[in-house]
C-alpha cells in the first residue's frame, strides 16, 4: 500500500508526514509514506494527500512547475479513482479558480486543477472583532454523512486561511464552519475530499480523519 505525500514546495510537510506515517501504521502496518514531487510515485500510489500553505496562486504555480505533475493527478485521481486528499490550500486547489493575488495575474483568477465547480474567494467578515486570517480551533457542522467524517469527537478542528471555496454545487460541500458566516469546510466529490482545516495539526481528531481516509474505499 502506497501513500503519496506530495511535495511541491508548499510549506514544511515534516508534521503531515508522521500524522500519516502513524495512521499507516495502525491501519496497514506500514510506516513508509512517500513525500515526493515525483510524477512517477503519483502514478503508483493508492492514496494521493495534496497539502497547500500559503497564496492560491503560488501554490497552483509550483504544482505546475513539476513536470508531468498535474497530469500524473488527473490520471491517477481523475480516472483510475484513487482516493485523494488536498488540505488547505490543497482543497482550494481542487476548484476551478481561485481570486488571492489575482492583481498579480492581470486581474484575473488563478487556474485550479478544475475538479470540483467553483471558486475561492475571500472570507467576507462583517464582525469587526474577528480577524482575517481565521486562525485556531473550531467546530465544522456535518451537511450530510460521509465516511471519512465518522467519529469525529465533537468535530473541533484547527483552521488557517484568509480564503475559501465555494462550489456551485452545494451537495459536494460536506461540512462547514462558522466564522461570522458559514462557509465550506469539507468538500467531497466521487473518490475525492478536501478540509480546509488541517488534519496534522488537529490532535486527536485529525489522526482519525486521516485514519478514517486511509479505510476509505470510494
Amino acid at each position: 500500500m502506497k501513500i503519496a505525500l506530495i511535495d511541491y514546495d508548499s510549506g514544511n510537510l515534516r508534521s503531515a508526514q508522521k500524522a500519516f506515517e502513524r495512521m499507516a501504521r495502525s491501519v496497514f502496518d506500514v510506516t513508509d509514506v512517500a513525500v515526493t514531487g515525483a510524477p512517477e510515485d503519483v502514478l503508483t500510489a493508492d492514496y494521493i494527500v495534496l497539502p497547500g500553505v500559503g497564496a492560491f496562486g503560488d501554490c497552483a504555480g509550483g504544482l505546475r512547475a513539476i513536470e508531468g505533475m498535474e497530469e500524473a493527478l488527473n490520471q491517477r485521481v481523475r480516472r483510475d479513482g484513487r482516493p485523494f486528499l488536498g488540505i488547505c490550500v490543497g482543497m482550494q486547489l481542487m476548484a476551478e479558480h481561485g481570486f488571492e493575488n489575482s492583481t498579480a495575474n492581470g486581474n484575473k483568477p488563478h487556474a485550479g486543477l478544475g475538479w470540483v465547480g467553483g471558486s475561492v474567494t475571500p472570507l467576507q467578515l462583517s464582525d469587526p472583532s474577528l480577524k482575517i486570517p481565521h486562525m485556531g480551533w473550531n467546530e465544522i457542522d456535518c451537511c450530510r454523512a460521509h465516511p471519512v467524517l465518522n467519529g469525529l469527537d465533537a468535530k473541533t478542528l484547527y483552521f488557517v486561511h484568509s480564503y475559501a471555496l465555494e462550489p456551485v454545487d452545494e451537495s459536494e460541500c460536506v461540512a462547514t464552519c462558522s466564522y461570522d458566516r458559514a462557509f465550506c469546510a469539507v468538500i467531497a466529490k466521487d473518490n475525492m475530499l478536501g478540509t480546509q482545516f488541517h488534519p496534522e495539526k488537529s490532535q486527536l481528531n485529525g489522526l482519525a480523519l486521516i485514519e478514517n481516509f486511509l479505510r476509505w474505499r470510494p
